[in-house]
């Protein structure tokens, strides 16, 4: 298999990102001087990678193979895997197009052409059909971005993921609301809660309104929507007014989000002492500050996040920028994470069988470049236990990370109304 085009270098990031240089795969070519476990010589080793490269998600998706690209650069660059002789990554792409069917031939395709590992997707219905596939092979699978519980709730053995799923980021979110508004001394009493009315928002509201009513807070109303044909807001907020509660959370993707934002700002809801988005597709994205009225002032996002403190991290994003010519995404880290913890566990393994390579990611104490609460740990399930969200807020026209304070670049300003442009 030819090999992928390389277009960076960041020898250094390597070695700061990742101790031992690693690779995993099972397409591979005979070379002397270097083998597996098995005894076979290994020159290359293919990861699988599907994303939306086209269609409406591709912006994130073409982002993501691009730091999925640079983090198997940085393994190739450090040596390879020193435990199959320096053997070299190589990352094979598939286009999902966003669509199930697609994403589950694609991934039967890529293992049948030899690919060692999969990594993906982006949209948890791709991430579904794909975790099937890697269980029949019996192919290890890292989802970097997809966040529905039912995923892994198969019973799966072959997949895991690094980021929380929808239930976690729900009840952190909770969590973080509460401890935030009573640390600024104004402790929220009332949420209104909007959501896209898909599994993703509704495991999220399951958890978050489960998290607050046992600390004492209210949620109420709870009212949902259609984000595929939703044109407007406006009737929502003005049930939201009228419901007297000081803060609205809104689960939703970035069109429906920015409508709510835009509904905001013609209703006024008086009392709302905060917008929260709770894993929410708008309120943490540089382009929200663009579309946004008043550039999206004061709007929280409670979401999973690449860590901004994390010196590896931000050297990976200043990489990025300059070679793509925009900010990195959150979905890109996770991306370059997925293919690092790859890395990592087949160093360990010493091995391209599949098995073995599941037993290492099992057993993984990969440090991410996403906020997490220490380093991977995956349970029996294949969830990382120690996947973590972190507070995010528009301040002076940027997003920052405000809680915890751990991880904050600023302090949280609360409360904060939406600013009337």
């Amino acid at each position: 298999m030819t090999r992928a085009l390389r277009t960076s270098a960041i020898t250094a990031l390597a070695a700061t990102s990742l101790a031992l240089t690693s690779c995993s795969g099972s397409a591979l070519q005979q070379a002397s001087g270097s083998s597996d476990a098995s005894g076979e010589a290994v020159e290359e080793v293919v990861i699988g990678a599907l994303h939306p490269l086209s269609g409406a998600s591709a912006a994130d998706g073409q982002a993501m193979e691009a730091a999925a690209q640079m983090a198997v650069e940085a393994v190739n660059d450090a040596g390879g895997i020193a435990s199959l002789g320096g053997a070299e990554l190589v990352l094979a792409s598939a286009d999902t197009q966003g669509k199930a069917e697609v994403g589950q031939s694609e991934a039967t395709r890529l293992v049948q052409e030899g690919a060692a590992a999969l990594i993906g997707t982006y949209q948890s219905a791709v991430s579904s059909n794909v975790a099937s596939v890697a269980e029949r092979n019996q192919v290890p699978f890292v989802i970097d971005v997809s966040n529905l519980d039912a995923i892994l709730d198969q019973g799966y053995t072959y997949t895991f993921r690094i980021q929380p799923n929808a239930s976690a980021m729900g009840a952190q979110g909770a969590d973080s609301l509460i401890a935030m508004s009573a640390a600024a001394g104004t402790p929220v009493r009332k949420v209104a809660f909007l959501h896209e009315q898909g599994n993703f928002g509704q495991a999220t509201l399951a958890a978050f309104e489960a998290e607050a009513e046992a600390q004492g807070v209210q949620v109420d109303p709870v009212i949902s929507y259609d984000a595929t044909s939703v044109s407007d807001m406006t009737t929502q907020l003005q049930q939201v007014a009228a419901s007297g509660a000081d803060v609205l959370a809104v689960a939703g993707y970035y069109r429906d989000s920015l409508l709510v934002s835009q509904a905001v700002q013609t209703i006024q809801p008086a009392g709302l002492n905060a917008v929260y988005g709770v894993a929410n597709g708008a309120y943490d994205q540089p382009q929200f500050l663009t579309d946004a009225p008043a550039g999206g002032a004061g709007y929280f996002d409670a979401n999973y996040h690449w860590d901004v403190s994390d010196p590896r991290a931000q050297e990976l994003a200043a990489r990025f920028e300059q070679e793509q010519g925009e900010p990195i995404r959150t979905s890109a880290v996770e991306a370059y994470d997925a293919v690092m913890l790859i890395a990592d566990a087949l160093q360990e393994a010493g091995s391209t069988d599949g098995a073995a390579v599941r037993d290492a990611l099992r057993a993984s104490d990969y440090d991410p470049l996403v906020v997490n609460d220490g380093p991977v740990s995956f349970g029996e399930d294949g969830e990382n236990e120690n996947a973590a969200i972190v507070v995010m807020q528009v301040q002076d026209g940027a997003v920052e990370q405000v809680f915890p304070e751990a991880l904050a670049e600023s302090a949280p300003v609360y409360p904060a109304p939406p600013v009337t442009p």
